[in-house]
């Protein structure tokens, strides 16, 4: 996006937090995004545009950027506003007058926004896509030495890990799971409380997350029962490194991919299910080769973050004018 638009990337760390900031922190954000947006509202012009990758530190630009008598316009992602501190921000600092667009990937956010917001359909833009970095999540060889099947997930944003340790406690598997956090309350809703000889958490790293989709046999997303269409990203990436998915069941894409076979949905919540599902994709290897490629297609051709990009842009010059014209700036 910077290099399409010539637009100037900021980053929070650099300036010093105030006790105001850590203050401001305790609604949303961290106290460095405060810190942050004190500096640029102190900067920036009424001709600048400012596109925030997320509501963690879109709120408090637009809370500090947005008050001035003559402010820039301000661009916000939105991940997930509907929870009772995001909405306590939205009103507490008058957002719905300071955003000029809130871009989401999420039916329900954009009807929420619109809602609780009382914002027209050209203030909220429906951006019905998942970037993937197809450069770096690729398709290639597992590890040459795994001893049985792997079962690879991640994430922690709405994750039953208990369940899929239900389903997979007594099958010939390892199941191995890209998950860390230090907070208890994580840890206790999505984690099993006891974890089984076959399963594991840790943290890995880019190089190691995608080592983990390449071994992957199936790659399963179990989730609790949600409207935000969770876990998009880690299931797009393992579309990308051609794995076979099984998934919940929720709205929106996941529903569509499920409906039209490229991935395996399950209900939520139920480990027997879940089990027979992964069991059906093992004992199937050539039906899971083809689920996999029809995925592996899907991504290249729809859902690869160049074509993301691309289009992303086009929405904000189309919306604000010429790059020529204007001053861009992401954060």
């Amino acid at each position: 996006m910077s290099q399409l638009l010539g637009a100037t990337v900021y980053q929070p760390g650099s300036e010093p937090v105030l006790l105001i900031d850590k203050i401001r922190a305790m609604i949303i954000g961290h106290p460095e995004h405060w810190a942050l947006a004190r500096k640029l509202s102190s900067v920036v012009q009424e001709d600048d545009v400012i596109y925030c990758t997320g509501e963690h530190v879109g709120i408090p630009i637009a809370a500090l950027c947005g008050a001035k008598h003559k402010r820039p316009k301000i661009v916000v992602y939105s991940h997930n506003l509907n929870r009772p501190r995001a909405r306590l921000a939205l009103k507490l600092f008058g957002i719905a007058n300071r955003i000029d667009l809130f871009v989401t990937t999420v039916r329900s956010q954009a009807q929420f926004l619109r809602q609780y917001l009382r914002l027209p359909e050209n203030r909220v833009y429906l951006f019905l896509s998942q970037p993937v970095d197809t450069s770096f999540f690729t398709p290639g060889p597992a590890f040459q030495h795994k001893l049985r099947p792997i079962i690879g997930s991640g994430g922690l944003e709405k994750r039953d890990y208990r369940t899929l340790a239900q389903a997979t406690r007594y099958l010939n598997v390892d199941v191995k799971v890209c998950a860390f956090s230090p907070s208890t309350t994580a840890l206790k809703r999505a984690f099993p409380k006891v974890i089984p000889s076959n399963m594991s958490f840790r943290f890995y790293d880019w190089c190691e997350l995608l080592q983990l989709y390449r071994d992957s046999d199936v790659v399963v997303l179990s989730l609790f029962e949600n409207n935000r269409e969770a876990g998009l990203t880690t299931l797009f990436e393992a579309m990308a490194c051609r794995r076979p998915v099984v998934i919940t069941r929720s709205s929106g894409i996941i529903g569509d991919l499920i409906d039209s076979g490229i991935v395996t949905g399950v209900n939520p919540g139920d480990p027997v299910e879940l089990k027979q599902a992964i069991e059906n994709l093992l004992n199937a290897p050539e039906k899971a080769k083809a689920q996999a490629q029809r995925g592996y297609e899907l991504v290249v051709n729809q859902f690869n973050h160049v074509e993301y990009t691309q289009a992303l842009v086009t929405k904000l010059i189309s919306t604000f004018g010429s790059i020529n014209k204007k001053s861009f700036s992401l954060l």
